[in-house]
């Protein structure tokens, strides 16, 4: 058996797309839209820099989760997909961090 991936998280998050509201809290945030899931996130992020703060291993790994699904919600929402920001990744990790953030603040310039 395969591990779970998030490739795996963002079909289960497009297959429950197709449901109703009352029966999948997936299909309830995707109707209610970008700032809703935004919204969720942001919370969701937060709880998760507390539980690093505090240290709680498996805080940080249920916040983790939590962190990631929604923002998968928000790639759905937003026309993203995974392998898009994985690309965005690759081309990233090509250069030192240093280098990779030079080049983005002198191209918005």
């Amino acid at each position: 058996m395969k591990p779970f991936s998030l490739d795996d998280l963002a079909a289960i998050i497009s297959a429950r797309g197709n449901a109703t509201s009352a029966a999948s809290y997936t299909k309830s945030l995707l109707d209610a839209g970008p700032a809703r899931a935004a919204k969720k996130f942001g919370e969701e992020a937060v709880e998760l820099v507390i539980a690093a703060i505090e240290g709680e291993k498996q805080a940080i790994v249920s916040e983790s989760a939590d962190v990631l699904y929604h923002l998968l919600v928000l790639l759905r929402l937003g026309d993203v997909s995974l392998s898009e920001v994985l690309g965005e990744l690759e081309l990233r990790t090509s250069q030192s961090g240093h280098q990779e953030k030079a080049s983005r603040q002198s191209a918005s310039r």
